[in-house]
C-alpha cells in the first residue's frame, strides 16, 4: 500500500487532507512533536525512517504580519523546511506534494496570473514561501508545488470568514477592504485537488511541477464578508450585523503589505485532472453549512 506521509495536520487544509487522502493509501500523520520543522536534520532522519511513497507538506507559517517581526521562524518553516523534506525525499525516490501561495506574487498584474509568470513577494511571508517553493523545485525531481489563495475552513484555526461571523455576532456595522481582489478558497476543494493531482499522477507521470489552485471567480474581502453574512443569516447564525462599509486598503493599513490583485488561473490544473474548480460563492456556502453544523 502507498505511504503517505502528512504535515500540518491541525491546519484548515491538513484536516481535510488526513480525509481526502486516505483514498490513495495509508495516511501516516505527524504533529509538531513528532516533526519540528525548524531542525533540518530530524526532518531528514523521520524521512528515512519512514520512508514514505509520497510527502504531503500542509505544514506552514501563515502570520503574515506577525512574519514581518518573526522573519527566522517564517524562513525555517516556510522556506528551510520544504528544502530539507525535497532533499530527504530525492534520496529515497519520494513524491513531494508542497502548498504554496498567491502571495509569491505582487499583485500589480489585472489578469489572472499563471504558473510561468514572474515571482516578486511583497513582505517576509511571500518571501519565505518561495524560498520553500525553491527548494523543493531545484532538490527533488517529482514535486507538485499547488499554489492557492484566501483559504478558509470549518476546521483548523482563525480565517477571515471565521473572524468576519465572530465580530458580526457583536457588532452592527463593520469596515472591510474593497480594493484586493482575489478568489477565496475552500480549504476542502484545495485537499480535494490534491488528490485528484495525485491520482492522476499515478497514470500520468508528466504531472509534475507548479499548478494554481482556487475557486472560480473572484471577489475582495468585502464581497466575502457580504456574501458570508447573507448565506449565514439564512442558515441561522446569531447575527447582530446589519451594514459592512467597503474601506481602502490605506484605510487599513497592517505591518504586512498585501497583493491587490491575485486572482491565479487554473487552466493548467484543469487540463491536468479535468476537473474544474466550483465557484467561491457555492462553496463557501457548502462550508457555512458545514460550520453551522459542527457547531450545534
Amino acid at each position: 500500500m502507498t505511504k503517505i506521509l502528512l504535515t500540518g495536520i491541525t491546519g484548515q487544509v491538513g484536516q481535510e487532507l488526513s480525509q481526502t487522502l486516505k483514498s490513495l493509501g495509508q495516511v501516516i500523520e505527524v504533529t509538531r512533536q513528532d516533526l519540528d520543522l525548524t531542525q533540518p536534520d530530524r526532518i531528514k532522519q523521520k524521512i528515512a525512517q519512514i520512508k514514505p511513497d509520497i510527502i504531503v507538506n500542509a505544514a506552514a507559517y501563515t502570520a503574515v504580519d506577525k512574519a514581518e517581526e518573526e522573519r527566522k521562524l517564517a524562513i525555517a518553516i516556510n522556506g528551510n523546511a520544504p528544502k530539507a523534506i525535497a532533499i530527504a525525499a530525492q534520496d529515497i525516490g519520494t513524491t513531494v506534494v508542497h502548498i504554496s501561495t498567491d502571495y509569491v506574487f505582487n499583485g500589480q498584474n489585472h489578469t489572472p496570473y499563471l504558473e510561468s509568470d514572474g515571482t516578486n513577494p511583497l513582505g517576509v511571508y511571500g518571501n519565505s514561501k518561495l524560498l520553500g517553493e525553491t527548494g523543493v523545485r531545484e532538490n527533488c525531481d517529482r514535486h507538485i508545488i499547488l499554489r492557492t489563495a484566501w483559504v478558509y475552513g470549518s476546521r483548523g484555526h482563525g480565517n477571515f470568514v471565521k473572524t468576519m461571523l465572530r465580530l458580526g455576532e457583536n457588532r452592527e456595522e463593520l469596515k472591510v477592504v474593497a480594493d484586493q481582489i482575489g478568489s477565496p478558497t475552500w480549504s476542502y476543494d484545495i485537499a480535494k485537488a490534491i488528490a485528484n493531482l495525485l491520482n492522476k499522477s499515478k497514470e500520468d507521470p508528466t504531472i509534475n511541477g507548479t499548478y494554481h489552485f482556487s475557486n472560480s471567480g473572484v471577489a475582495s474581502w468585502y464581497d466575502l464578508a457580504v456574501a458570508t453574512f447573507t448565506e449565514a443569516k439564512q442558515l441561522g447564525f446569531p447575527l447582530k450585523i446589519q451594514q459592512v462599509i467597503p474601506i481602502t486598503t490605506a484605510d487599513y493599513p497592517t505591518p504586512a503589505q498585501r497583493p491587490n490583485y491575485s486572482v491565479l488561473a487554473k487552466g493548467k490544473y484543469t487540463a491536468a485532472t479535468e476537473v474544474y474548480p466550483p465557484h467561491w460563492r457555492e462553496s463557501l456556502k457548502a462550508m457555512l453549512t458545514e460550520l453551522h453544523k459542527l457547531s450545534n
